[in-house]
């Protein structure tokens, strides 16, 4: 069934007062009263975004699920534009409660992303579910880790005996181990969750060490954020492979009641995810991986794989070699079109606070870790990583920032 029911554009961001508001949005779509029909479809929205241009393509996404609520965007990593997701409330809902079984019970929210992500709608969500008050870290002109303790400090000594949690993705959770006061305030939560993009080698462990205890979680918008944690799916969530190969390792489907209702605008395949119809239904993703004993290992996006000499290079493994490097901080490795090897792969890379590192000896550590096909061919070194959205590495950046350097355009 389709709805005819109005669109709510609700500004969110980071700003406190625009959290708090999509917050109680939010409590209206999860805590209904009177019938769905009845009900406006939440759209939360960045304050820098164009909302008439929004509102256009939304009229043009064609009708939305009777059972959706909510409105989100993907990151837009594949096409480098966000597909429409219709969620439902009870999707939502459920996601926040299985996180809660899992973490040990509700407790206070720190929200260090930006609330009309995925990620950030989460945290208020759970929030509302606990019955607390989040505390909302402005980062509007730039993550802080010095704001970011602030508010932790706050929510430990408010939250009395309760369970205190924030959500990073790996750089804030990197940027926050090099700040003492950060990495202190963090090692006082329950649980730290990190999510949004895959974090580099070593950092959980960094983490640990440090007092922090960290819970890598994997999840997008079609599962209303992450869905599996430190490799094992919450309550009701199933994982699988779709089409594995010889080891095992093919696209990753998820099943459960976490699914969005679906995309706006069409659910075309090719590279993109899509949903199967059931039963169960099926989301099948863009990401690449392989069940060990039941646990899920992410190895990288369908898109990302680097095929140089015949040989094909998972960016992940590379980049884990690197950042294994006491100098190396940050490492994404893309593929560069190249006239012998059809593609070189290349490593740009963003060096430990305090650390030199020089292109052509790193080359040569590589090799001894890593064989011929998976070495980096160029590795290029810079002051940070381009970002998007909440906080991933924007790999089309990189390699555009790659390709110049190297005179590839």
């Amino acid at each position: 069934m389709v709805s005819e029911r109005p669109l709510l554009l609700q500004p969110a961001g980071t700003r406190p007062d625009d959290a708090l508001l999509l917050l109680s949005r939010l409590e209206e779509v999860i805590a209904p009263s009177g019938s769905r029909r009845a009900r406006a479809v939440l759209v939360p929205a960045s304050p820098q975004e164009d909302h008439a241009a929004l509102r256009r393509a939304l009229a043009g996404a064609g009708p939305i699920p009777q059972a959706a609520d909510l409105i989100v965007r993907t990151s837009g990593s594949t096409s480098g534009s966000g597909r429409l997701i219709a969620m439902s409330s009870e999707a939502l809902v459920a996601c926040a409660r299985a996180a809660h079984e899992r973490l040990g019970g509700p407790g206070t929210w720190v929200l260090a992303l930006p609330a009309h992500h995925v990620a950030g709608v989460q945290v208020l969500i759970r929030s509302l579910l606990a019955g607390t008050r989040p505390a909302v870290v402005d980062t509007g002109a730039g993550f802080q880790p010095a704001a970011l303790a602030r508010a932790l400090e706050g929510a430990l000594s408010g939250a009395a005996s309760g369970p205190v949690y924030t959500s990073l993705v790996p750089t804030q959770l990197l940027r926050c181990l090099d700040d003492a006061r950060a990495t202190a305030a963090l090692a006082g939560l329950s649980r730290v969750l990190v999510g949004g993009a895959a974090p580099p080698a070593g950092l959980m462990e960094r983490a640990r060490r440090a007092g922090v205890r960290p819970v890598v979680t994997y999840g997008m918008s079609e599962t209303g954020g992450g869905c599996v944690y430190d490799g094992w799916p919450l309550a009701g969530v199933g994982v699988g492979i779709d089409e594995p190969d010889a080891d095992g390792v093919g696209r990753v489907v998820l099943t459960g009641p976490v699914l969005a209702e679906g995309y706006l605008g069409g659910a075309g395949r090719g590279a993109g995810a899509f949903f199967r119809p059931g039963p169960p239904r099926r989301l099948v993703t863009t990401d690449r991986g392989r069940l060990r004993a039941g646990r899920l290992e992410v190895l990288g996006r369908v898109d990302e794989v680097i095929v140089t000499g015949g040989v094909k290079v998972e960016p992940g493994p590379v980049e884990e070699a690197l950042a294994g490097f006491d100098d190396v901080a940050q490492a994404c490795v893309v593929g560069l079109p190249d006239p012998v090897w059809g593609a070189a792969v290349v490593a740009v890379v963003v060096a430990r606070a305090g650390a030199v590192l020089r292109p052509e000896e790193l080359r040569r550590r590589a090799r001894r870790v890593l064989d011929g096909a998976h070495a980096p061919k160029h590795v290029l070194v810079v002051g940070h990583l381009p970002l998007r959205g909440v906080g991933k590495v924007d790999r089309r950046a990189v390699e555009a920032l790659a390709a110049r350097d190297l005179g590839r355009v």
